[in-house]
């Protein structure tokens, strides 16, 4: 049995969690809006169309904003298709996803079902296909109370009172030759730059999010980071990051050492926006919007064969099974590790499109990856304290990868210790010592384990517990030191509190 040590001080801080770190997506997209979370006459929608089961299990999840309405989509959408009669709505074609929009769920309705899900909007301007007076007008539109063409055309679409949305993308994955609209690093800069700060002159309220690379091994990562905020550092608040991950040569301990890697591409995005601050000798930072991260790879293959031009096709639906669980719980550690400047982050994403939640005409039901970031989201609040952990470590093509993973969230308010782990040893148990003697009133409330013999197993709709958590009894205290064994291949949640 491999050992290891976690060492904490309540007061040596990484930083307070922003709550916007559990944040999600919802893209038009497959069936994450149509059949997702929207689906007018269905057995479970309620009067507007809203899927009342997926609601209710997204507030399972505490999601505390989603991004919309992409992604891809965002660079050739045109808002205005989205509001106003049902009637007069047109059908268009959606390039990024070779699907035909039928625009009969927008803006409005979206804002509508953000309240009945209990979270907020995290909303992305087309910067691809449109540029600065449309993201002038959408801003108007949502958050100028009265007066003008826009506010005015808001109520008359029946919204009386502004959306007040308060974080805004400046558009997406703009270097990726995918992206309608793609552009040059100092392109795009000037464009974010621009449209950012007539967005402000309209409500100066709002936070903006700029475009970073597409993903870390594009051949523009670095340079168009240190580029782009060359060109908009005064008016973006954050530098977006995506990223994800596979297992297609089906190798776990590679995929699991992923961690290692998104660490290094948190530490490197972090580098150059302090560079940046430095050169413009500024005393703003830049903090980080994670707003896509996910498992994506088991339904590649599948949408190569979808048809053209088709509304609503079953798209980018992973089937995620328990080594994916593992994994989203080690990414999120790893984000919560540097929850200094990572400050919101977003599943991506949310409904049937690589997402926890699943939906058919007969229900809906939670994936694997569903329970880390439940867990996670509820029970990881308040600050993040540095959190040492001396492991054993395997070689990867990373370099070294830790078998543990491991954060630990303080939580001054309910008095209350929060230990998030990974074991990601295959075959051995390991033994886990944590001094906890400045915690010395606290006492174990609960450990929650999710695991499983099968690496492979699933969720479906027929066996939706097949992977679930279990609460178990395997740790002691004794002198302000807790001892514990976490089995092998497991993610875990211990709690501890007066």
């Amino acid at each position: 049995m491999k050992k290891s040590t976690i060492s904490i001080d309540k007061h040596f801080i990484v930083g307070d969690i922003d709550k916007r770190i559990y944040g999600s997506f919802i893209e038009h997209l497959g069936r994450a809006v149509y059949e997702g979370i929207y689906q007018p006459g269905s057995p479970f929608a309620d009067e507007q169309g809203m899927r009342k089961d997926v609601i209710k299990l997204i507030r399972k999840l505490n999601v505390p904003i989603v991004r919309y309405p992409g992604g891809n989509f965002t660079s050739g959408y045109h808002w205005e298709d989205g509001v106003g009669p049902k009637n007069e709505r047109p059908e268009k074609l959606d390039l990024a996803w070779s699907v035909i929009e039928t625009n009969q769920f927008g803006l409005n309705e979206f804002m509508d079902w953000s309240k009945k899900a209990n979270t907020s909007t995290m909303m992305a301007v087309n910067l691809g296909t449109r540029g600065v007076e449309d993201a002038k007008n959408i801003v108007e539109y949502c958050n100028v109370k009265g007066g003008s063409y826009y506010s005015e055309l808001r109520k008359k679409h029946g919204y009386e009172q502004p959306h007040d949305i308060k974080l805004w993308c400046l558009g997406n994955e703009m270097d990726g030759p995918w992206q309608m609209g793609h552009k040059k690093a100092s392109e795009y800069g000037r464009l974010a730059a621009e449209s950012g700060r007539i967005m402000k002159m309209v409500d100066p309220s709002i936070e903006l999010v700029a475009c970073g690379s597409s993903f870390l091994d594009m051949d523009t990562f670095g340079t168009w980071e240190d580029t782009v905020l060359s060109e908009c550092y005064d008016e973006a608040d954050y530098l977006s990051l995506h990223q994800y991950y596979g297992n297609r040569d089906n190798n776990t301990a590679e995929f699991l050492a992923n961690t290692v890697a998104m660490d290094r591409f948190i530490s490197s995005v972090i580098s150059i926006c302090d560079a940046v601050k430095a050169k413009k000798r500024k005393s703003k930072s830049i903090q980080l919007s994670f707003d896509e991260w996910n498992v994506w790879y088991h339904s590649n293959e599948q949408d190569q064969k979808l048809e053209r031009w088709c509304k609503v096709p079953h798209q980018l639906e992973d089937i995620y099974n328990f080594e994916d669980a593992l994994l989203v719980g080690g990414m999120m550690i790893t984000m919560l590790r540097h929850a200094d400047r990572v400050k919101v982050a977003c599943l991506a994403q949310l409904v049937n499109v690589i997402a926890p939640i699943m939906t058919s005409d007969t229900g809906a039901w939670m994936q694997t990856i569903f329970y880390p970031f439940a867990l996670i989201s509820n029970y990881g609040r308040g600050t993040v304290l540095n959190t040492i952990v001396e492991t054993p470590v395997y070689e990867s093509k990373h370099g070294g990868a830790p078998y543990l993973d491991s954060v630990c969230v303080m939580n001054e308010e309910n008095e209350t210790l929060t230990i998030f782990a990974v074991n990601k040893d295959l075959v051995d148990s390991m033994e886990i010592t944590c001094d906890l003697r400045q915690f010395k009133d606290y006492r174990m409330k609960e450990h929650i384990v999710l695991t499983h013999s099968d690496l492979k197993a699933v969720n479906t709709e027929e066996h939706p517990e097949n992977v679930a958590p279990i609460i178990i009894e395997n740790e002691r205290i004794e002198g302000g030191i807790m001892q514990m064994v976490l089995c092998e291949k497991s993610f875990h949640v211990i709690r501890l509190g007066k």
